[in-house]
């Protein structure tokens, strides 16, 4: 999601980039100064030319003064020459550290805000801030900064000494600057608009590309890739309109910029001719004229391009500042408490949670729960879709803040423990399993980097992962963006396994066996049973038989636990449970057999299944 663009200067943009500049300013100056002086060298050659034709070419004939002046304009030349390649030598490392900070800054960020954020920002809007934007802002700042200062005093200093050379050619001169002023200035106010709305675009047309890249199984298997086409060729003819605008405004003030002063040399062409013919004029005087006129030529028509060059860096760096100015609302305490390696009792007190962006209207998605999760039980959290159970797992890592109330490990809240130390001893595995482009390996030990090959194969086996094993070059095998190489079990498995190996104290399954099938849930199941032993477990359930590891059932509706117990004693007592957790998943294996739910005494981790969905309901009727 972008932001409306505010209203600042480059200058401001420029001062609130200065904290993140600053090491790399000394370089930058001196870089401009050595482009200061290089074109203090330029200015000078015109006046060693007047020199010569004025005093040895045609005034005293010397052959030998003629030679000096050949070698003094040489000189000058390299001297330009080595001063330009120097300025570029100086300004090209401290830009791409520049660039590599700002980038490096900018993702820090991003790790660092709530999950709330990524709820409301396009990932291409992030994507092109945090690459295409700072590059731009990075070339800005290595030449366009440095030129457009540079070129300034040029055209200053160029027009004083045309104006000495000759003051009636230089007033000429300097009358057609002023309605280059003019239009410099117009052109400014009209292109920063087009400029920011380019960006923004471009940011737009680059999260559709990252969807459809993400999607284009959905788009295939649906037959809508020509319709996706479309609607990218609609924005980014869009985006071309909007170029094409920056490309008019950007050349009709480089006409001006090159048409008035090329004009104003015309007429001061014909006057010179009349002042040297009248004698008011000498040869050399003229010649310094004109050459220090092609001089100033240069940096008056590239002006244009370079007010171009300044708005795209000012909107990327705004850009830029309006997701760092996004504040983070989940932070670490002042004083922070350590969590004990006795604390495994999850407590809500009293949770009201609602989404951040969400109207005041609409009812919270949480509304003042209650829950208690004992030390190595395993809890599995039902409700119908939409209920809230995975906010409410999402709660206890700080993805999310509670609006109200508290969330305390070992009696701890956890706002007062650092994330790291949090996030530590509390692991998730999402329903949706994101992997990354890496090893199985690395994807498995993401959040215990240094363990070793035992913590790997026992997390493995855990979570009936062993098809790892049979991959190319096993668990070092590489398997691509997001793992799409793989099944949607297979994902599961590996995102199982990785919550698995930080060896937590609290572990939180959002529903992580969905995708498989029922032997191999049932084979997950019975391995997690053993190893969960005395870690503190929540699942959320989204079907029947993913509530065969849990000790207890907490049945989320409206916001509130509205029943808990054994899933045989819900299913005894609440009309409610028996509702839901028979209509989750139509085909859902049942998870008890009906003599188990017969008995309220039965464990609540029997795993006998009946045949049909038809059975288990009939089951439970008997029971009610």
């Amino acid at each position: 999601m972008a932001l409306a663009p505010r209203e600042s200067t480059l200058a401001h943009s420029l001062l609130r980039l200065s904290p993140l500049a600053r090491p790399v300013v000394p370089r930058l100056a001196l870089g401009m100064i050595t482009a200061v002086v290089a074109s203090g060298v330029a200015l000078a050659i015109p006046q060693a030319l007047q020199w010569i034709v004025n005093g040895p070419l045609f005034a005293t004939h010397d052959a030998r003064g003629l030679w000096v002046g050949v070698a003094i304009v040489l000189g000058l030349g390299i001297l330009e020459a080595g001063l330009l390649v120097a300025r570029r030598q100086l300004v090209l490392a401290p830009g791409a550290k520049l660039e590599s900070d700002l980038r490096v800054r900018l993702y820090e960020h991003l790790v660092d805000v709530p999950a709330a954020f990524h709820d409301e920002w396009g990932s291409g809007q992030l994507l092109s801030r945090s690459m295409s934007d700072i590059r731009r802002f990075r070339r800005w700042i290595s030449f366009g900064l440095i030129m457009i200062c540079v070129n300034t005093l040029t055209i200053v200093a160029g027009i004083v000494l045309m104006l000495i050379a000759s003051p009636l050619l230089g007033a000429v001169f300097a009358a057609a600057a002023v309605p280059v002023a003019v239009a410099s200035l117009y052109f400014r106010r009209s292109y920063r608009t087009a400029s920011r709305l380019a960006q923004d675009q471009a940011g737009d047309l680059a999260t559709t590309v990252e969807e459809s890249v993400r999607g284009i199984r959905i788009l295939m298997a649906f037959g809508r890739g020509r319709a996706a086409l479309e609607s990218f060729s609609t924005q980014a003819d869009v985006l071309r309109e909007t170029e094409i605008q920056k490309a008019r405004s950007l050349a009709t003030v480089s006409m001006i910029l090159t048409a008035l002063p090329e004009a104003a040399l015309a007429v001061s062409l014909v006057l010179g001719a009349f002042l040297v013919a009248g004698g008011h004029l000498t040869v050399g005087a003229i010649v310094a004229f004109f050459g220090t006129a092609a001089v100033v030529s240069g940096p008056l028509g590239r002006l244009g391009e370079q007010f171009a060059m300044s708005m795209d860096a000012k909107a990327a760096i705004d850009r830029f500042f309006e997701v760092l100015d996004i504040p983070n609302t989940i932070l670490d305490p002042e004083s922070p408490v350590t969590l004990p390696e006795s604390a495994r009792r999850l407590e809500l007190r009293g949770v009201t949670f609602r989404h951040p962006d969400a109207d005041p209207g609409v009812p919270a998605v949480l509304d003042d729960l209650d829950l208690v999760v004992e030390p190595g039980e395993t809890l599995a959290l039902v409700g119908v879709a939409g209920s809230g159970k995975s906010s409410l797992a999402q709660l206890v890592p700080r993805l999310y803040d509670v609006t109200q109330g508290s969330v305390l490990i070992g009696g701890i809240d956890v706002r007062d423990v650092t994330r790291t130390d949090l996030r530590r001893h509390v692991s998730i595995a999402f329903e949706e399993p994101v992997l990354f482009s890496a090893s199985v390996r690395e994807n498995i030990l993401l959040g215990v980097p240094g363990a070793g090959d035992d913590v790997l194969h026992a997390a493995i086996a855990t979570a009936g992962a062993d098809f790892v094993r049979d991959l190319p070059d096993g668990v070092d095998t590489v398997i691509g963006e997001e793992g799409l190489t793989l099944s949607g079990g297979q994902r599961q498995r590996i995102s199982l396994a990785r919550a698995i190996a930080a060896a937590p104290r609290i572990l939180i399954l959002d529903d992580p066996l969905s995708a498989l099938d029922v032997h191999t849930e049932e084979l997950v199941t019975r391995r997690l049973r053993a190893h969960l032993h005395e870690t503190t477990t929540i699942v959320v359930a989204h079907r029947p038989s993913t509530v065969a590891l849990a000790d207890r059932v907490a049945l989320l509706d409206d916001g509130r636990i509205a029943a808990l117990g054994t899933h045989v004693e819900l299913l005894a007592s609440s009309a409610r449970y028996r509702s839901v957790i028979t209509t989750t998943q139509a085909d859902s294996a049942p998870l008890v057999t009906p003599a188990a739910v017969g008995s309220v005494g039965a464990s609540p981790r029997s795993t006998g299944r009946a045949g049909s969905k038809s059975t288990a309901l009939a089951a439970a009727e008997a029971v009610a």
